[in-house]
């Protein structure tokens, strides 16, 4: 079993969509994306639940895009671990992460379930 070229478009698209201001600070796009089980362990170490990550103030975003090492892995029919490297720029230095989603396809569309990042640096 392995996912299709236009899920892992999709996904990518969706993934990217997270690193745009325009559209990651969008609720309306931010309710359809996240689950409501949403579950992420942050670059920082800190969780951030659905509702945490609903309420991020507006904020500019200098990531990389495309995103760096972009892969997909098929887990079953309607579920797909992300993974791929961030880098975004912070106070003039860039933080790099290791960047793992787990997405669900439902009947409206794919929504993210669990995020996690993990520092490194190349």
């Amino acid at each position: 079993m392995e996912i299709t070229n236009e899920d892992r478009e999709i996904l990518k698209r969706l993934e990217e969509e997270l690193w745009r201001e325009e559209t990651r600070f969008d609720m309306q796009r931010m309710h359809e994306l996240i689950a409501d089980d949403f579950l992420e362990f942050g670059r920082s170490g800190r969780v951030y639940r659905r509702q945490d990550t609903l309420t991020i103030e507006s904020q500019p975003i200098d990531a990389i895009l495309p995103l760096l090492e972009f892969h997909t892995r098929l887990l079953d029919r309607n579920t797909v671990q992300v993974t791929y490297n961030s880098a975004v720029t912070y106070d003039d230095a860039i933080e790099y992460a290791r960047r793992s989603s787990i997405w669900s396809r439902t009947r409206s569309g794919w929504i993210l379930r669990f995020h996690q990042g993990t520092p490194f640096q190349p």
